[in-house]
């Protein structure tokens, strides 16, 4: 018997038990079906700026598990120069980036056409635009030769390489290819989810090219989805929940790799890493509404081009905190000028400041109640310990514990009260409010200001 499936007298004839997997795949078929339900309530714009959530984040995760970290404001600027969505500024985006999206529309736009030896040579193409992967030529464009040698599967860094499986010899990749094309695009009775899950499986364990092999077979699943649910658009990121589960992912290739072809255990897992894609989604919708939400209640707000600019980098997930040298760098304009833009901000309670003085200063952008709500607690753990020593009265260090603890305490519950589903509104906070005035700590006008404006909102 042989070391991997590929070497088994049976290959590739894949089996599995569809009672086995019935209720999984039952589950994930309806929160897909419920998924896209949700979307069809979203206006068309607002189903672009998901896709475009999803499509982002699908890319950055494909790269991010093969160990290769790609600009995130490049991805997504490329992908809605292509959609034709309108997001402000762009980024300039470099041939990687353009290369795999490229890729990915193409596999998801184009998932009703057939999957060809030629469409995957150009996929492959377009990931390596210049012939090289890192410091090494490759063949681009073309199957994996004897020349590449044995093609292993590895993990980890290089010094502590982990090898997974050994791909089949170069001389079998067009026969074993042709097979699997002809399988893809041939018909069947499997459901389409099980078929991506299989597709999956199968091209990674060809690996028919020198370099790319993972994206390429996570692009042919997302095809193979799209074509489940006839559907150019994607909402849910398959790489995303892969990447936060890395390790598992290379732990079930490899036990399937040195398994039989009774690959049920790895259908499940897939079934249920998808089924855990959905909880993403559900927080790109919310992300998208939240942005949507923001800009109906500003409409007739007179920003500034680099206040919009730089308002909707905070809205798409900006890393780190803003301080007026980043509003500077981002917008490309003078300290003096980012100074003035964000004071305006601060003025209508769109931006409040966050703990912290001097060069450290650092504003928070307020979408929701629970935004307010949250640099409110913050101040509080902050600053507890100068109102409570710098009050009227001197009080003892046993007290001056209590007090911070009490404030402290009181802090707990307003971060709890803003991480409510329910909606918030100015009657929730008010309690809390006369617990920290009795408490000693008062928060800054302009914070109960944002706060107040954004529960007012319905």
């Amino acid at each position: 018997m042989g070391t991997y499936i590929h070497e088994l007298p049976g290959w590739p004839h894949f089996r599995w038990s569809q009672q086995t997997l019935a209720d999984r795949l039952a589950a994930v078929r309806h929160r897909q079906g419920r998924l896209l339900g949700r979307l069809e309530g979203f206006g068309l714009k607002l189903r672009d700026e998901a896709a475009l959530q999803t499509l982002t984040e699908e890319i950055v995760s494909s790269s991010e598990i093969e160990g290769e970290e790609l600009d995130q404001n490049q991805v997504r600027s490329s992908l809605a120069r292509r959609l034709g969505i309108d997001i402000g500024a762009l980024t300039p985006a470099d041939r990687a980036v353009e290369g795999f999206v490229q890729m990915m529309l193409d596999a998801t736009q184009n998932y009703d056409m057939p999957l060809t030896a030629a469409r995957l040579f150009g996929w492959h193409a377009a990931l390596f635009p210049t012939g090289w992967s890192g410091l090494k030529k490759i063949a681009v464009g073309r199957w994996r030769d004897a020349e590449a040698g044995a093609m292993q599967v590895v993990s980890g860094p290089p010094d502590r390489e982990r090898v997974h499986f050994e791909a089949p010899d170069a001389a079998r990749v067009d026969e074993e290819m042709t097979a699997f094309l002809a399988w893809i695009d041939g018909g069947n009775d499997i459901d389409p989810v099980l078929k991506a899950a299989i597709a999956h499986l199968w091209f990674v364990t060809i690996h028919p090219f020198e370099d790319g092999n993972g994206r390429i077979a996570r692009a042919i699943a997302d095809m193979m989805l799209a074509r489940s649910e006839k559907s150019a658009q994607r909402f849910y990121s398959i790489s995303a929940q892969i990447r936060k589960e890395r390790g598992k992912y290379y732990d079930h290739l490899e036990e399937a790799q040195k398994g039989d072809l009774e690959i049920t255990a790895h259908l499940g897992w897939f079934l249920d890493c998808l089924d855990r894609a959905f909880d993403g989604a559900e927080i790109i919708l919310a992300d998208v509404l939240r942005k949507a939400r923001f800009w109906e209640r500003h409409a007739d707000a007179s920003l500034n081009a680099r206040q919009r600019l730089v308002i909707n980098r905070l809205l798409d997930g900006f890393e780190g905190k803003l301080t007026s040298s980043k509003w500077a760098k981002l917008t490309r304009t003078s300290q003096d000028t980012a100074a003035r833009d964000i004071d305006d901000l601060v003025q209508r309670s769109i931006l409040v400041k966050e703990p912290g003085r001097g060069r450290s200063t650092s504003y928070r952008l307020i979408v929701t109640p629970a935004d307010a709500l949250g640099v409110i607690a913050d101040y509080a753990r902050a600053y507890a310990h100068m109102f409570v020593r710098n009050g009227t009265a001197m009080l003892s260090p046993e007290e001056t514990d209590n007090r911070k603890a009490d404030i402290e305490k009181i802090a707990a519950e307003i971060d709890a009260l803003a991480g409510s589903p329910e909606k918030i509104v100015c009657r929730d906070f008010e309690p809390l409010l006369e617990k920290l005035h009795k408490a000693g700590f008062f928060p800054d006008d302009q914070l109960i200001a944002a706060f107040a404006q954004a529960a007012a909102q319905k």
